[in-house]
């Protein structure tokens, strides 16, 4: 798909501020602001989803996340946002079939076996929560494990991730 430009990477951009501020509102409004025809870009989509988890509306994240799926499945982003929206709506174990589908096709994207490993530990998979936090851990640093330890989804393994 052809690259975002300006006016509509500007309001983009400015959107991307908004939502780290926290001003959904504002967001929203920007997005808005770009033209019609680039509303269904996958960039743009992206943002979209991203504020809409923010204010927890799952039934429209699950709506950008199934637009995703169909334009853009070659991001792992599309994969991880549709099954969080998944997991959020209650539906883990198909969170899990979603997303464990799609691991081999991105081995470097960490995010991915920490977010199997979140839905693994709330399934009871304790066994399958260790080994793919070890490779999130692996894959994306420390950072991963200091997440891990706040992670509510993750916490009937906190004693262990201290260790890993």
């Amino acid at each position: 798909m052809k690259a975002l430009e300006p006016p509509a990477l500007l309001h983009l951009e400015s959107a991307k501020g908004w939502h780290i501020l926290g001003c959904l509102d504002e967001a929203l409004a920007d997005l808005q602001r770009i033209p019609p025809e680039f509303q269904t870009h996958p960039d743009v989509l992206e943002v979209h989803f991203a504020v809409h988890a923010q204010a927890k509306k799952w039934v429209i994240c699950m709506e950008i996340a199934a637009a995703m799926l169909d334009l853009a499945p070659e991001r792992p982003t599309t994969w991880i946002n549709s099954a969080f929206t998944l997991h959020e709506m209650k539906q883990t174990q198909e969170a899990w079939d979603a997303l464990v589908t799609v691991q081999d096709r991105f081995p470097d994207v960490p995010t991915i076996p920490y977010n199997l490993a979140c839905y693994a530990c709330q399934l009871g998979r304790l066994d399958d929560a260790r080994t793919l936090l070890k490779r999130a851990f692996q894959i994306g640093g420390s950072g991963y494990r200091e997440l891990a330890l706040e992670d509510g989804d993750l916490k009937p393994l906190w004693e262990e991730i201290k260790h890993m």
